[in-house]
């Protein structure tokens, strides 16, 4: 026997019903995407090109037929862009029905918006004139990518730059234990390591901004078939380019078939899971050094971290952004991978792995903000740090032979190596072996003033990381 709801369902229940967690569980987190990434989104940016397309048919003066129109025809054109709305788009949705066609219904929905302004009635089969779906589609996927970048993800990723800056630089000198292969290494600085990471999130940023967004408007094969035919006059390949990178901000893509290849959004995509890998790189580090008790997680009332163990403060928001991030990077993937494909001059396959981009960017949006929320509840630990650094004094093994090696004693590295593997060291037994090496004096009192926590190269001034 099954469950089922016995309750009727109130609109209040609206995301607690929502199969996905984007949409769902972290909807609040995941709303500032929605002007990009909805069904309404998408909607509106064809709307928006449709509309933008007809002004420059209008302009064209070998376009005979459709005449120049005044100044209160084109303030109504971009009335209809500004003033698009839920109403508007659930009419579109509505002609959808009959249509069984989404870009089909912008266009009648067009029409009689232009029924209503005396000037643009008579021309409504100017609308979507020579155009395949895949011009107004591939336009609007763009504007979208576009926009989100520039509104949402770009942001997002400086804020977190700008929060790992700023502990790069209060941590600069603190000494830190390195632990490569998760062993006791050579030390470092807090800032420093830290300072790592925002190079590297800063340089596939810097990438992922670059990325160019590409359109195309050049009909159902990419060779203007359709537009040659009624205006042979027209240079097509001109009028489109003005409107691709004047009107809609975008870069042309003269060599197409019927779809933009979407090589551009596989880059898009690769270059942001690239910053998104590292995120997870550093969501695992700080889980661990949470582990470790370098960072102390700041108390907040009324959370509770164990439903059985009181005591428990967990460091969940890393590990929800390592899992949201993992998410996000799959799909991510995906998109990169299947979007350049498509038989022939075009097979439908892209169009619903493309309505997936706002599940893959939302579980990103969803990591950055518990990034943000658990960079904001760390505290370091210094005791703590200060005293793993003191029970490490092998790591000054490294120097101690380094500098043998200076003054050529032989065999210095199997003679630290004996020394100190698998051994207890301290400063006195270290101290000890400075001492009976046959090395110049000054070279003696150098080694004797290390200590762990001084033993950190040039690590503070790297942690100073520009932007």
């Amino acid at each position: 026997m099954s469950a089922s709801m016995s309750a009727p369902i109130s609109a209040s229940m609206s995301a607690l019903l929502n199969i996905s967690s984007v949409d769902g569980r972290y909807a609040e987190k995941t709303r500032l995407l929605s002007p990009y990434f909805s069904e309404y989104a998408l909607i509106y940016y064809r709307y928006f090109v449709e509309i933008e397309w007809f002004i420059a048919l209008s302009k064209a003066p070998e376009i005979t037929e459709l005449p120049t129109f005044s100044d209160a025809a084109y303030a109504y054109l971009k009335q209809l862009q500004t003033t698009f709305d839920a109403d508007k788009a659930n009419a579109i949705k509505t002609i959808e029905k009959t249509t069984n066609h989404d870009v089909k219904a912008v266009e009648y929905q067009l029409k009689t918006d232009f029924a209503q302004q005396a000037e643009l009635a008579p021309y409504g089969e100017f609308l979507h004139f020579a155009c395949t779906s895949e011009d107004i589609n591939n336009t609007a996927y763009a504007l979208m990518l576009k926009a989100a970048r520039h509104h949402v993800i770009l942001p997002a990723i400086d804020q977190l730059i700008a929060q790992l800056r700023a502990m790069a630089s209060t941590y600069a000198t603190l000494p830190m234990l390195s632990r490569t292969h998760g062993q006791t290494a050579s030390p470092t600085t807090l800032g420093k390591e830290i300072a790592n990471v925002v190079a590297r999130l800063q340089r596939q940023r810097a990438q992922f901004a670059d990325v160019t967004i590409l359109g195309k408007l050049n009909g159902a094969v990419g060779n203007f078939n359709a537009h040659i035919s009624a205006y042979p006059a027209v240079n097509w390949p001109q009028l489109t380019d003005n409107v691709i990178k004047n009107q809609l901000g975008l870069t042309p893509n003269p060599l197409t078939t019927q779809i933009e290849p979407h090589d551009y959004i596989a880059e898009y995509c690769h270059a942001l899971l690239r910053a998104q890998t590292i995120m997870i790189d550093f969501s695992r580090d700080i889980w661990g050094y949470i582990s470790l008790g370098y960072f102390k997680q700041k108390v907040v009332a009324g959370e509770v971290g164990s439903s059985t163990m009181p005591h428990k403060v967990n460091p969940i928001d890393f590990e929800n952004a390592e899992g949201n991030l993992g998410v996000a990077n799959a799909l991510l993937e995906h998109l990169a991978q299947k979007l350049p494909i498509s038989r022939w001059q075009r097979d439908l396959t892209d169009s619903t792995v493309l309505r997936t981009m706002g599940t893959a960017f939302g579980h990103g949006v969803i990591a950055y903000a518990s990034l943000d929320k658990g960079i904001k509840k760390l505290e370091v630990n210094d005791t703590r740090i200060a005293a793993d650094l003191d029970a490490a004094w092998e790591v000054l093994a490294e120097p101690i032979q380094t500098v043998m090696r200076r003054y050529q004693v032989e065999n210095a590295y199997e003679l630290l190596k004996d020394f100190t593997r698998g051994k207890a060291m301290n400063g006195e037994n270290i101290q000890a072996f400075i001492q009976s090496l046959s090395i110049p004096d000054e070279e003696k009192a150098a080694l004797a003033a290390l200590t762990p926590a001084t033993y950190t190269g040039i690590a503070a001034s790297l942690a100073d990381i520009k932007e």
